[in-house]
């Protein structure tokens, strides 16, 4: 297929495997290392020249973004990403526009970090669970200690040098049945305005039941029930969280890019330090290896059939309790590496979280419906805050309609 044929596709990049300074109690990536034994966890110059030049080769699109994270991608040092930034520039055709993101910790986070950010345009995601008791709960190094203080000086310094940023939050056991405090100190104390949340849900394979870290699904309807309620009556237009504008984005019948919640996925893959390229953050093992980019150009690679089949499968293994559920057009089954509960008729594939996100999308249909209308009117969407005044709760009034799943 020629590469202006392809569809859009992300490719994240490993360049350090699993190797990080931190133990997090939750890290899912963290035995990832066990793949590649021996390892020196760093990506050759080869791959990485290899990987800048074929993503851009395959992208006709104008814009064309390189997200590296980890394990903890800033142990490489800055040398790596200037030499990152230069092959870029070697292999940008005019007129495109070359973005790049990082997903850290913000431990290593100093001063000559944040220059090269702003020099090259960097959005940081930095990595924090909330307060300091919340945080230091489950993100610790691997020597136990604590680590609230240390991420907290480094988000300061990225303030400091007016670097873009945004918070990704996973919510876990320990913050999960904390949804104001955490979102309010993001809000007030961090000053974030941009959000996202992640539940942790990670499965033992031998037992079959999840890990105490992990998130229950009423616990995680009830975070985003109590966040919802918090924005969509004060923060609506100047906060904004990933779960609701993909949600308003589902309402209102366009397309979002957030895999989860989309019909199909097959289009976020990994790669990995030796070049090593995955169907997903979530199925890095030998089952989802797709190959190698010294060996078989990326543009095969995520266009192979093997790729397309596992996208396709989100949808064609929907079990029938989600194919009649009246949340399915936001939902659609959310990501298939959490489907292994079983639906109240005994058929294998619900969703484990299933139970939050019925709870979270019935409860803040009446709100959507009323920025539909807003959007539909020519009106910000921001005057729910007006229609939401003097409500008890946001699921007064709310309906959820049944829609078909596009596609």
């Amino acid at each position: 297929m020629p590469a202006c044929q392809l569809p859009a596709f992300h490719l994240m990049a490993k360049p350090g495997g699993s190797r990080c300074n931190l133990a997090c109690r939750y890290c899912f990536y963290l035995r990832k290392g066990e793949l590649y034994p021996g390892s020196r966890f760093r990506m050759p110059d080869k791959v990485l020249e290899e990987y800048i030049r074929q993503t851009i080769e395959a992208h006709c699109i104008p814009e064309v973004t390189f997200a590296w994270q980890g394990g903890e991608p800033t142990l490489l040092g800055r040398d790596f990403f200037e030499k990152a930034m230069a092959l870029q520039k070697k292999y940008r055709r005019p007129g495109m526009v070359i973005q790049n993101t990082i997903q850290t910790n913000g431990i290593l986070v100093d001063d000559r970090w944040c220059e090269f950010f702003r020099a090259n345009r960097f959005l940081v995601g930095i990595s924090l669970d909330g307060p300091r008791e919340l945080h230091d709960a489950c993100r610790t190094d691997a020597a136990g200690k604590v680590t609230f203080n240390r991420v907290m000086r480094g988000l300061s310094l990225l303030k400091k040098h007016r670097v873009d940023f945004n918070i990704l939050c996973t919510v876990n056991a320990a913050n999960g049945d904390h949804p104001l405090e955490v979102y309010r100190f993001f809000r007030d104390g961090v000053k974030a305005r941009f959000l996202q949340f992640i539940p942790v849900v990670e499965q033992d394979q031998e037992s079959g039941t999840v890990n105490p870290w992990s998130v229950r699904p009423e616990q995680w309807g009830k975070f985003l029930v109590g966040v919802f309620d918090e924005w969509v009556r004060h923060d609506v237009g100047t906060v904004y969280v990933q779960h609701f504008d993909t949600a308003l984005a589902s309402w209102y019948g366009e397309p979002h890019g957030i895999c989860v919640f989309s019909p199909t996925c097959g289009t976020a893959m990994v790669i990995e330090h030796n070049g090593d390229i995955y169907s997903c953050d979530h199925f890095v093992d030998p089952d989802h290896l797709l190959g190698n980019i010294l060996s078989v150009p990326a543009k095969e690679l995520v266009n192979s059939g093997r790729q397309v089949q596992f996208g396709r499968d989100k949808r064609e293994t929907l079990p029938g309790y989600c194919r009649n559920c009246p949340v399915l057009f936001a939902c659609h089954g959310e990501c298939p590496k959490n489907r292994f509960a079983v639906t109240p008729e005994g058929e294998p594939g619900l969703n484990y979280l299933c139970e939050g996100y019925r709870m979270f999308f019935s409860h803040i249909a009446g709100p959507m419906e009323f920025m539909v209308q807003e959007l539909n009117a020519g009106r910000p969407p921001s005057h729910v805050m007006k229609f939401m005044a003097g409500k008890k709760t946001t699921g007064d009034g709310s309906r959820t309609h049944r829609r078909n799943a596009p596609g």
